[in-house]
This record gives C-alpha cells, structure tokens and sequence, in this order.
C-alpha cells in the first residue's frame, strides 16, 4: 500500500492569549474591526479584530446581508444556523465550535467567531492507493483523480473526529469539508462552517462516514441523552431565537432517532451522502 497522500488544512492565525473577558463576551460586546476579506469564502466572510477590555483576538465577521440565497434554506438565517450549532457543540460538553456569537458589525447583524490557528502537520485526510484503508484509518469511499484512476478517501480513525461525526448527524450538517475540520498545535479540533445545518430534511452530507453503521460510543450515548434534556430546556429556549420550531423539533426528532438506534447514521441514498469539492 502506497504512502497516504497528505490533503493539507487551512492555514490562519492564532488569537491573542492571555487573561480577559470570556471569548464569546469578546466576541459579542468588543469592537469590531474589518481588517480585509476571505475570497474563497462562498459568502461573504470577513478577517477581522475584536477588542474589549483589553484583550484583542482574530475572528471572521459573516453579515447576512452577504448571504447568497440558497433554494432549500430561508434567506437571511445562515448566520443563525452557525450560532445554533456553537450552541449545540457547547452543549455537548466537547467544545467542537469556535465560540461563535450573532451580533451587529459594520454591514449590519452578522455571525462572528473567533479565528482558529491550524496546526499545519495534523492529517486527518488522505487519498491512498488501496482498496482497504490501513490502520487508523476509515474508508470514506472512492474518488476520481484523473486520467482514469481512482483512489481511496480516507479519515484518521480520531475520537476527535467520532465526535465530529455525531454532531454533525444531530445538527444534520449539509457541508461538512475537509476544509472544515481546525486541529490545533495543543490537540484540540474544531469544525466550522456551519450555515448549512438544522433543515427538517435529512441532508446530512459529510466526510465522515468511517464509522456508519457502528455503535455509538457510551460517551455518545450519554452525551445525546443530556442534549435530548437540554433541548427540552435551557438549550431549546437558546436556539428559539435562531432557527425556527419545526427546526428544533426535527433536531429533536434526530437526537431521539440516533439514542433509539445506537448507531451511526448511514447514507440515506435521498441526497449526496459526500459533499463537493471535499476538501
């Protein structure tokens, strides 16, 4: 078997450290400072500085009004549905989201949340001439590579990214990228990229099928019950003011599906169980 070919992550830049107010209340109450624009990003996405008290961080500004629409999700509530998935990630206890906030910036309300520094020597991704992936890898499946040929999409067999992989089947994530996927230098990882989430059809589309069809760990487990008592409570009320409540009851509906089966989702066959580009 070949040498996995490396898919590199992003590259940005670190927050400041140091003591000040919690990240999130940086976020929502410092002032925001347009330092420039994500091109690659498909809506607008804004690098910029956050200042309170003190302490400055990066972070990306996302305003609704540089939403594009979409056909199978209202207009103007992507920045919503990102700030409902940082609610969910905390509720999980696994901290998978950047702390992420809505607030007014200079193009009016818009998602803000703190930029991530990537460790650059992390793999998570790889594409392998194999039929099978070696250990401590999952197969994803099959891809076109030209001339042809095709090669095995892998993931790293990483709890990390197990965690990953049933957040996103509570949030039903639409668009979960390699792109997507933030390890960090101290081990954590983060996912971000969030608009596409908490439609009452299932669209879940991800790169994170390696353990479809397996039983959830007994950490999954406990942690879905806590977010099926959240939902009913403190949890449910905080995502009312972000998506809707047909939304929150199929997230609802989704935590009970996944506790009922004790399994990883499969493919539906409905929608494209991968999306593109993957990366």
């Amino acid at each position: 078997m070949s040498a996995p070919e490396r898919i590199p992550p992003r590259s940005v830049t670190a927050p400041a450290a140091g003591a000040g107010p919690h990240p999130a209340e940086l976020l929502a109450r410092g002032e925001l400072t347009v330092r420039g624009r994500i091109r690659e990003a498909s809506n607008a996405a804004l690098f910029c500085t956050v200042a309170l008290d003190g302490r400055q961080a990066s972070c990306v500004y996302k305003p609704v009004a540089g939403e594009r629409p979409l056909w199978d999700f209202p207009d103007g509530t992507l920045a919503g549905r990102e700030v409902a998935a940082y609610e969910v990630s905390e509720a999980t206890g696994w901290g998978l989201v950047p702390p992420t906030v809505l607030r007014d910036g200079p193009y009016g309300e818009g998602m803000c949340q703190l930029w991530i520094d990537v460790h650059a020597e992390a793999e998570l991704l790889a594409l392998v001439d194999a039929e099978e992936p070696a250990p401590g890898w999952r197969a994803i499946g099959f891809a076109e590579v030209g001339e042809g040929r095709t090669a095995l999409l892998v993931h790293a067999d990483d709890e990390r990214l197990r965690r990953l992989a049933v957040l996103d089947a509570v949030i039903n994530n639409a668009d979960r990228k390699g792109g997507h996927l933030l390890p960090t230098a101290d081990g954590r990882l983060y996912g971000i990229d969030h608009g596409v989430t908490f439609n009452v059809d299932n669209k879940l589309r991800t790169l994170l099928w390696g353990w479809a069809g397996e039983p959830l760990t007994p950490e999954a487990v406990d942690v879905l019950k806590g977010l099926r008592d959240g939902l009913a409570g403190e949890l449910g009320q905080r995502l009312a003011a972000l998506i809707t409540a047909a939304e929150i009851d199929a997230t609802r509906a989704r935590v009970d599906a996944l506790l009922a089966s004790g399994v990883h989702p499969e493919p539906s066959g409905e929608w494209p169980a991968i999306p593109w580009p993957p990366v």
